[in-house]
Protein backbone atom coordinates (compact mmCIF):
# COMPACT_ATOMS: atom_id res chain seq x y z
CA UNK A 1 0.00 0.00 0.00
CA UNK A 2 1.19 3.73 -0.67
CA UNK A 3 -0.64 6.18 0.81
CA UNK A 4 -0.56 9.72 -0.94
CA UNK A 5 -0.04 13.67 -0.52
CA UNK A 6 -1.07 13.59 3.46
CA UNK A 7 0.41 15.86 5.81
CA UNK A 8 1.57 14.73 9.34
CA UNK A 9 0.33 16.28 12.48
CA UNK A 10 2.04 15.83 15.72
CA UNK A 11 5.00 13.85 14.39
CA UNK A 12 8.41 14.86 15.73
CA UNK A 13 10.47 13.24 12.37
CA UNK A 14 9.40 15.14 9.85
CA UNK A 15 7.99 18.00 8.71
CA UNK A 16 4.59 19.82 8.29
CA UNK A 17 4.36 18.99 4.55
CA UNK A 18 2.84 16.16 2.25
CA UNK A 19 4.43 13.04 2.06
CA UNK A 20 3.87 9.69 0.48
CA UNK A 21 4.35 6.75 2.83
CA UNK A 22 4.83 3.05 1.41
CA UNK A 23 3.21 0.40 3.98
CA UNK A 24 4.59 -3.71 3.62
CA UNK A 25 3.85 -6.44 5.56
CA UNK A 26 2.60 -4.46 8.23
CA UNK A 27 5.28 -1.64 8.94
CA UNK A 28 5.97 1.53 7.38
CA UNK A 29 8.88 0.30 4.33
CA UNK A 30 9.43 3.45 2.93
CA UNK A 31 8.81 7.26 3.32
CA UNK A 32 9.17 10.20 0.94
CA UNK A 33 7.89 12.51 -1.85
CA UNK A 34 6.64 10.73 -4.81
CA UNK A 35 7.61 7.66 -4.60
CA UNK A 36 7.80 5.21 -7.24
CA UNK A 37 5.63 2.38 -7.45
CA UNK A 38 7.48 -0.57 -8.61
CA UNK A 39 5.69 -3.48 -6.98
CA UNK A 40 2.11 -2.33 -7.91
CA UNK A 41 1.27 -1.83 -4.38
CA UNK A 42 -2.56 -0.60 -4.09
CA UNK A 43 -2.36 3.52 -3.66
CA UNK A 44 -4.43 5.95 -1.70
CA UNK A 45 -4.38 9.56 -2.77
CA UNK A 46 -5.71 12.23 -1.15
CA UNK A 47 -6.31 15.89 -1.14
CA UNK A 48 -5.68 18.24 2.08
CA UNK A 49 -5.70 15.29 4.10
CA UNK A 50 -3.72 15.23 7.38
CA UNK A 51 -2.22 11.66 8.86
CA UNK A 52 -1.83 10.90 12.79
CA UNK A 53 -1.18 8.22 14.99
CA UNK A 54 -3.65 5.62 14.62
CA UNK A 55 -6.76 6.85 16.79
CA UNK A 56 -7.43 5.22 20.08
CA UNK A 57 -10.75 4.79 21.84
CA UNK A 58 -9.74 4.70 25.61
CA UNK A 59 -13.27 3.84 26.82
CA UNK A 60 -15.79 1.50 24.84
CA UNK A 61 -17.66 -1.45 25.84
CA UNK A 62 -17.03 -4.52 23.13
CA UNK A 63 -17.16 -7.35 24.47
CA UNK A 64 -20.57 -8.64 22.86
CA UNK A 65 -22.65 -10.94 23.74
CA UNK A 66 -21.44 -10.72 27.31
CA UNK A 67 -22.78 -8.00 28.54
CA UNK A 68 -26.41 -6.13 27.44
CA UNK A 69 -24.47 -2.94 26.32
CA UNK A 70 -21.97 -4.15 24.13
CA UNK A 71 -20.96 -3.60 20.67
CA UNK A 72 -18.96 -5.70 18.00
CA UNK A 73 -15.66 -4.16 17.60
CA UNK A 74 -16.05 -3.23 14.33
CA UNK A 75 -18.62 -0.71 15.05
CA UNK A 76 -16.01 1.47 17.03
CA UNK A 77 -13.29 0.36 15.50
CA UNK A 78 -11.29 0.90 11.73
CA UNK A 79 -14.34 2.16 9.50
CA UNK A 80 -14.46 4.62 11.83
CA UNK A 81 -10.78 5.76 12.01
CA UNK A 82 -10.04 4.12 15.35
CA UNK A 83 -7.10 1.60 15.04
CA UNK A 84 -6.88 0.59 19.32
CA UNK A 85 -9.60 -0.08 21.23
CA UNK A 86 -9.96 -0.10 25.24
CA UNK A 87 -12.63 -2.01 26.47
CA UNK A 88 -13.23 -0.25 29.56
CA UNK A 89 -14.93 -2.26 32.79
CA UNK A 90 -17.10 -5.07 30.65
CA UNK A 91 -15.14 -7.48 32.34
CA UNK A 92 -14.36 -8.46 35.57
CA UNK A 93 -12.01 -11.42 36.60
CA UNK A 94 -14.88 -13.81 36.76
CA UNK A 95 -15.61 -13.42 32.72
CA UNK A 96 -12.19 -12.19 31.25
CA UNK A 97 -11.49 -15.55 29.92
CA UNK A 98 -14.19 -14.95 27.35
CA UNK A 99 -13.28 -11.35 26.81
CA UNK A 100 -9.53 -12.81 25.58
CA UNK A 101 -10.80 -15.62 23.43
CA UNK A 102 -13.80 -14.44 21.48
CA UNK A 103 -13.32 -10.81 21.21
CA UNK A 104 -9.74 -9.76 21.10
CA UNK A 105 -8.03 -12.66 19.45
CA UNK A 106 -10.93 -12.00 16.39
CA UNK A 107 -10.70 -8.17 15.86
CA UNK A 108 -8.98 -6.52 13.21
CA UNK A 109 -8.36 -3.39 16.13
CA UNK A 110 -5.54 -3.54 18.70
CA UNK A 111 -7.85 -4.29 21.58
CA UNK A 112 -6.62 -3.62 25.57
CA UNK A 113 -8.84 -3.57 28.61
CA UNK A 114 -9.75 -2.09 31.82
CA UNK A 115 -10.50 -4.98 34.16
CA UNK A 116 -13.69 -4.12 36.38
CA UNK A 117 -12.85 -4.33 40.02
CA UNK A 118 -16.22 -6.25 40.42
CA UNK A 119 -15.68 -9.95 39.41
CA UNK A 120 -18.82 -9.83 37.21
CA UNK A 121 -18.43 -6.91 35.02
CA UNK A 122 -21.14 -5.78 33.31
CA UNK A 123 -23.16 -8.20 32.49
CA UNK A 124 -26.72 -6.65 32.96
CA UNK A 125 -24.84 -3.03 33.38
CA UNK A 126 -27.24 -0.46 35.19
CA UNK A 127 -29.45 -3.24 36.32
CA UNK A 128 -27.67 -5.36 38.42
CA UNK A 129 -24.26 -3.52 40.02
CA UNK A 130 -21.24 -5.44 39.45
CA UNK A 131 -20.92 -4.12 43.17
CA UNK A 132 -24.42 -5.03 44.38
CA UNK A 133 -23.77 -7.80 46.78
CA UNK A 134 -20.85 -5.02 48.61
CA UNK A 135 -17.59 -6.34 49.42
CA UNK A 136 -18.90 -9.91 48.02
CA UNK A 137 -18.60 -8.55 44.89
CA UNK A 138 -14.91 -8.21 44.69
CA UNK A 139 -12.29 -11.06 44.81
CA UNK A 140 -8.44 -9.49 45.20
CA UNK A 141 -6.44 -12.62 44.80
CA UNK A 142 -8.57 -13.68 41.81
CA UNK A 143 -8.40 -9.98 39.98
CA UNK A 144 -4.85 -10.27 40.54
CA UNK A 145 -4.10 -13.63 39.20
CA UNK A 146 -6.66 -12.39 36.20
CA UNK A 147 -3.89 -9.31 35.69
CA UNK A 148 -0.95 -11.50 35.69
CA UNK A 149 -2.63 -14.04 33.66
CA UNK A 150 -2.98 -11.72 30.89
CA UNK A 151 -0.13 -8.86 30.75
CA UNK A 152 -0.56 -8.43 26.95
CA UNK A 153 -4.47 -7.00 27.41
CA UNK A 154 -5.11 -5.53 30.98
CA UNK A 155 -3.73 -1.76 30.88
CA UNK A 156 -5.49 -1.27 34.33
CA UNK A 157 -8.48 -1.20 36.77
CA UNK A 158 -11.80 0.09 36.54
CA UNK A 159 -13.84 1.80 39.33
CA UNK A 160 -17.19 3.01 39.16
CA UNK A 161 -17.69 5.29 41.53
CA UNK A 162 -21.32 6.72 41.49
CA UNK A 163 -24.58 6.11 43.78
CA UNK A 164 -26.07 3.63 41.55
CA UNK A 165 -23.28 1.39 41.27
CA UNK A 166 -21.22 1.32 44.66
CA UNK A 167 -24.80 1.82 46.65
CA UNK A 168 -23.40 2.50 50.53
CA UNK A 169 -19.57 1.25 49.16
CA UNK A 170 -19.34 5.10 48.13
CA UNK A 171 -15.68 5.96 48.48
CA UNK A 172 -14.46 2.89 49.83
CA UNK A 173 -14.65 0.67 46.54
CA UNK A 174 -12.78 3.48 44.76
CA UNK A 175 -10.09 3.28 48.14
CA UNK A 176 -9.74 -1.11 47.58
CA UNK A 177 -9.89 -0.56 43.54
CA UNK A 178 -6.71 1.52 44.08
CA UNK A 179 -5.14 -0.81 46.15
CA UNK A 180 -5.68 -3.23 43.71
CA UNK A 181 -4.00 -1.26 40.98
CA UNK A 182 -1.30 -0.13 43.57
CA UNK A 183 -0.43 -3.54 43.97
CA UNK A 184 -0.89 -5.06 40.31
CA UNK A 185 1.42 -1.60 39.14
CA UNK A 186 -1.32 -0.61 36.39
CA UNK A 187 -3.11 3.04 36.57
CA UNK A 188 -6.58 3.36 37.85
CA UNK A 189 -9.53 4.36 35.86
CA UNK A 190 -12.51 6.09 37.75
CA UNK A 191 -16.00 6.41 36.51
CA UNK A 192 -17.63 9.44 38.34
CA UNK A 193 -21.43 10.23 38.01
CA UNK A 194 -24.20 10.65 40.27
CA UNK A 195 -22.94 10.97 44.10
CA UNK A 196 -22.51 9.61 46.37
CA UNK A 197 -19.28 9.51 46.40
CA UNK A 198 -18.66 13.06 46.18
CA UNK A 199 -15.82 14.05 43.04
CA UNK A 200 -13.82 15.34 45.86
CA UNK A 201 -13.48 12.17 47.35
CA UNK A 202 -12.91 10.38 44.78
CA UNK A 203 -10.10 12.41 43.56
CA UNK A 204 -8.33 12.62 46.44
CA UNK A 205 -7.88 9.27 46.24
CA UNK A 206 -6.35 9.46 42.45
CA UNK A 207 -2.69 9.27 42.11
CA UNK A 208 -0.58 10.06 39.38
CA UNK A 209 -1.69 8.84 35.98
CA UNK A 210 -4.82 8.06 36.94
CA UNK A 211 -7.90 8.71 35.00
CA UNK A 212 -11.40 10.11 35.88
CA UNK A 213 -13.75 9.04 32.82
CA UNK A 214 -17.01 11.42 32.56
CA UNK A 215 -14.82 14.41 33.75
CA UNK A 216 -17.04 17.13 32.30
CA UNK A 217 -20.61 15.23 32.62
CA UNK A 218 -23.63 17.37 33.91
CA UNK A 219 -25.16 15.65 36.52
CA UNK A 220 -26.52 17.56 39.34
CA UNK A 221 -24.61 17.44 42.91
CA UNK A 222 -21.73 15.54 40.70
CA UNK A 223 -20.02 17.82 38.22
CA UNK A 224 -17.08 20.48 38.35
CA UNK A 225 -18.91 23.10 38.06
CA UNK A 226 -20.90 23.58 40.50
CA UNK A 227 -19.13 23.59 43.90
CA UNK A 228 -15.88 25.68 44.85
CA UNK A 229 -14.38 22.54 46.18
CA UNK A 230 -14.99 20.13 43.45
CA UNK A 231 -13.36 22.64 41.04
CA UNK A 232 -9.97 23.09 43.66
CA UNK A 233 -10.02 19.42 44.05
CA UNK A 234 -9.92 18.89 39.74
CA UNK A 235 -6.84 21.58 39.92
CA UNK A 236 -5.48 20.00 42.79
CA UNK A 237 -5.89 16.05 41.09
CA UNK A 238 -4.31 17.43 37.65
CA UNK A 239 -1.14 19.39 39.30
CA UNK A 240 -0.53 15.30 40.64
CA UNK A 241 -0.55 13.74 37.55
CA UNK A 242 -4.15 12.56 37.22
CA UNK A 243 -5.90 12.48 34.12
CA UNK A 244 -9.18 13.98 32.69
CA UNK A 245 -11.04 11.94 30.33
CA UNK A 246 -14.34 12.69 28.19
CA UNK A 247 -15.95 9.42 28.46
CA UNK A 248 -18.90 10.97 26.24
CA UNK A 249 -21.60 7.97 26.69
CA UNK A 250 -25.52 8.67 26.32
CA UNK A 251 -25.22 10.58 29.78
CA UNK A 252 -21.57 11.90 30.62
CA UNK A 253 -20.91 14.95 28.66
CA UNK A 254 -21.97 18.36 28.93
CA UNK A 255 -21.01 20.79 26.61
CA UNK A 256 -21.48 23.81 29.37
CA UNK A 257 -19.78 21.96 32.02
CA UNK A 258 -16.98 21.99 29.45
CA UNK A 259 -16.88 25.29 28.54
CA UNK A 260 -16.51 26.45 31.87
CA UNK A 261 -13.77 24.02 32.57
CA UNK A 262 -11.70 25.93 29.23
CA UNK A 263 -12.63 28.86 31.25
CA UNK A 264 -10.69 27.80 34.21
CA UNK A 265 -8.09 26.17 32.35
CA UNK A 266 -8.81 22.85 32.67
CA UNK A 267 -8.48 21.17 29.27
CA UNK A 268 -9.25 17.27 29.03
CA UNK A 269 -5.94 15.39 28.23
CA UNK A 270 -8.32 12.07 26.76
CA UNK A 271 -11.03 12.40 24.13
CA UNK A 272 -13.13 8.87 24.41
CA UNK A 273 -16.63 8.19 23.76
CA UNK A 274 -18.14 5.37 25.92
CA UNK A 275 -19.43 3.65 23.00
CA UNK A 276 -22.18 0.96 23.23
CA UNK A 277 -25.41 -0.01 22.45
CA UNK A 278 -27.18 3.53 24.25
CA UNK A 279 -24.91 5.92 22.72
CA UNK A 280 -23.59 4.96 19.15
CA UNK A 281 -26.55 6.21 17.32
CA UNK A 282 -26.23 9.10 19.23
CA UNK A 283 -25.34 11.24 21.10
CA UNK A 284 -21.85 10.13 20.73
CA UNK A 285 -22.16 8.22 17.44
CA UNK A 286 -18.32 7.55 17.25
CA UNK A 287 -14.76 8.97 18.09
CA UNK A 288 -14.74 11.54 15.01
CA UNK A 289 -17.92 13.26 16.06
CA UNK A 290 -16.93 13.22 19.71
CA UNK A 291 -13.50 14.58 18.23
CA UNK A 292 -15.14 17.61 16.87
CA UNK A 293 -17.05 18.53 19.65
CA UNK A 294 -14.06 19.08 21.40
CA UNK A 295 -12.91 20.71 17.97
CA UNK A 296 -15.75 23.11 17.79
CA UNK A 297 -15.74 23.95 21.86
CA UNK A 298 -12.32 25.21 20.70
CA UNK A 299 -10.07 22.94 21.66
CA UNK A 300 -6.73 23.64 18.93
CA UNK A 301 -7.27 21.11 16.16
CA UNK A 302 -3.27 18.98 17.72
CA UNK A 303 -4.25 18.44 21.18
CA UNK A 304 -8.04 17.28 19.85
CA UNK A 305 -5.88 14.50 17.57
CA UNK A 306 -3.42 14.19 20.26
CA UNK A 307 -5.85 13.51 23.12
CA UNK A 308 -7.14 10.59 20.97
CA UNK A 309 -4.11 9.56 19.50
CA UNK A 310 -0.58 10.06 21.00
CA UNK A 311 -1.92 10.38 24.57
CA UNK A 312 -3.86 7.42 25.42
CA UNK A 313 -1.37 5.34 23.14
CA UNK A 314 1.45 6.66 25.56
CA UNK A 315 -0.74 6.56 28.89
CA UNK A 316 -1.44 2.64 27.32
CA UNK A 317 2.61 1.85 26.73
CA UNK A 318 4.70 4.78 27.94
CA UNK A 319 7.21 3.46 24.78
CA UNK A 320 4.73 4.51 22.19
CA UNK A 321 3.20 7.58 20.96
CA UNK A 322 5.84 10.04 19.43
CA UNK A 323 7.96 7.73 16.87
CA UNK A 324 5.22 6.86 15.09
CA UNK A 325 5.99 7.68 11.71
CA UNK A 326 9.69 6.52 10.94
CA UNK A 327 10.40 3.39 8.71
CA UNK A 328 10.13 0.09 10.23
CA UNK A 329 7.23 1.28 12.75
CA UNK A 330 4.31 -0.71 13.00
CA UNK A 331 1.54 1.14 10.72
CA UNK A 332 -0.76 2.66 13.27
CA UNK A 333 -2.12 5.38 11.50
CA UNK A 334 -4.84 7.38 10.33
CA UNK A 335 -5.90 9.83 7.37
CA UNK A 336 -8.04 12.21 8.02
CA UNK A 337 -9.27 15.72 6.68
CA UNK A 338 -11.11 18.36 8.18
CA UNK A 339 -14.21 19.37 6.23
CA UNK A 340 -15.93 23.02 6.29
CA UNK A 341 -19.74 21.86 8.27
CA UNK A 342 -22.88 23.35 9.44
CA UNK A 343 -24.03 20.15 11.48
CA UNK A 344 -26.46 20.70 14.88
CA UNK A 345 -25.33 17.62 17.38
CA UNK A 346 -26.02 17.11 21.26
CA UNK A 347 -24.44 15.96 24.51
CA UNK A 348 -25.59 13.86 26.80
CA UNK A 349 -28.03 16.40 28.64
CA UNK A 350 -29.52 17.63 25.02
CA UNK A 351 -27.95 20.59 24.49
CA UNK A 352 -26.86 21.45 20.84
CA UNK A 353 -23.32 22.74 19.30
CA UNK A 354 -23.20 23.65 15.62
CA UNK A 355 -20.36 22.02 14.14
CA UNK A 356 -18.64 24.29 11.46
CA UNK A 357 -15.94 22.16 11.51
CA UNK A 358 -16.08 17.82 11.08
CA UNK A 359 -12.86 15.85 11.59
CA UNK A 360 -13.48 13.44 8.61
CA UNK A 361 -11.67 10.02 8.97
CA UNK A 362 -10.07 8.90 5.69
CA UNK A 363 -8.37 5.21 6.17
CA UNK A 364 -7.22 3.86 9.36
CA UNK A 365 -4.25 0.92 9.12
CA UNK A 366 -3.65 -0.85 11.88
CA UNK A 367 -0.76 -3.38 11.10
CA UNK A 368 -1.78 -5.84 8.20
CA UNK A 369 -5.08 -4.37 8.39
CA UNK A 370 -7.12 -1.84 6.85
CA UNK A 371 -10.80 0.15 5.95
CA UNK A 372 -11.52 3.19 4.25
CA UNK A 373 -13.75 5.15 6.70
CA UNK A 374 -17.32 6.42 7.73
CA UNK A 375 -18.96 9.22 10.01
CA UNK A 376 -21.70 7.30 11.33
CA UNK A 377 -24.75 10.30 11.84
CA UNK A 378 -24.12 11.61 8.17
Amino acid sequence: MIIRKVTPLNSPNTASQPIDLEIEDGKISRLGSQLDNPKGLREYVFEDALISKGWVDLHVHVYFGATDISIRPEQAGLETGVTTLVDCGSAGEANFVGFSEFIAKQAKERLFAFLNIGSIGLVACNRISELSLGFRSVNVERTLKTIENYPELIRGIKCRASQVITGDLGAEAVRVARKVARVAGLPLIVHVGEPPPLLEDVLDLLEEGDVVTHAFHGKPGGNLMEDPRSLAAVHEARARGVLLDVGHGAASFSFKVMRFAREQGIETDLISTDLHRNSIKGPAYDLPTTLSKLLNLGMPLDQVIAAGSTRPSSFLDPTEGKDWLKVGQNADLTVFRVDEANISVEDSLGDHLTLTQLIHPLLAVQGSNHAECSLRFQ
